[in-house]
């Protein structure tokens, strides 16, 4: 489990952006960072552009540990195309993204959850994994007790957003599809998202 859990909303402050687009984000209010400096604004230089890229990228994800994180880039760069957008597909097809995406869970911290205690069916198969990785075509459902829990339902009838045109869910069944993989411009991230930073942050 992240150790990130209990102060989300510390990240959104000191990446100074409401990461996950949610109305009750202190950025909403106070656009700059924590603490007695936290109004200071420096230049950033092409490396503090790249890592605060990276971070932006690994904490929307639920803060996707250091050493994980980079073997997702390694593995985009060995696949055949454009490796930020490898990148992206990578990230957007792990099983807890996916519950997110499909609007089980109000925040991907909360989807992680869901996947780690067993919640949540893949193709009938119980998965417990957050990373897995679902293939286009593959069913992603939850397990009949998950279907009733309140968080469940409260994230499904959210307007916060939407879900994405790669992704078709039926929200009474509490079952949906992983269609095809997106494109980084398919993705609806609440803010800018910019993977080529984060491949010239480790290509360095």
């Amino acid at each position: 489990m992240t150790k990130r859990l209990a102060s989300k909303y510390k990240v959104n402050r000191r990446l100074g952006v409401n990461l996950w687009g949610r109305p009750k984000s202190p950025v909403n209010k106070r656009d700059y960072g924590p603490g007695q400096h936290g109004q200071r604004r420096k230049k950033p230089t092409d490396y503090g552009l790249q890592l605060m890229a990276k971070q932006r990228l690994k904490m929307y994800y639920g803060n996707i540990g250091e050493r994980q994180f980079r073997r997702y880039y390694e593995e985009a760069v060995r696949r055949k195309g454009d490796t930020s957008e490898n990148l992206i597909e990578l990230l957007e097809r792990r099983l807890d993204t996916i519950v997110y995406r499909m609007k089980f869970a109000i925040t991907p911290f909360a989807a992680r959850q869901l996947v780690n205690h067993g919640h949540v069916l893949v193709n009938g198969k119980r998965v417990t994994i957050p990373s897995y990785l679902v293939r286009d075509g593959d069913q992603v459902e939850l397990r009949e007790k998950a279907k009733q829990f309140a968080s469940v339902l409260d994230a499904a009838q959210s307007a916060e957003r939407d879900v994405p045109e790669y992704i078709e869910v039926d929200h009474r069944a509490m079952r949906g599809r992983f269609l095809r993989a997106p494109k980084l411009t398919d993705v609806p991230y609440p803010v800018q998202m910019e993977p080529a930073q984060v491949v010239e942050f480790y290509s360095r």
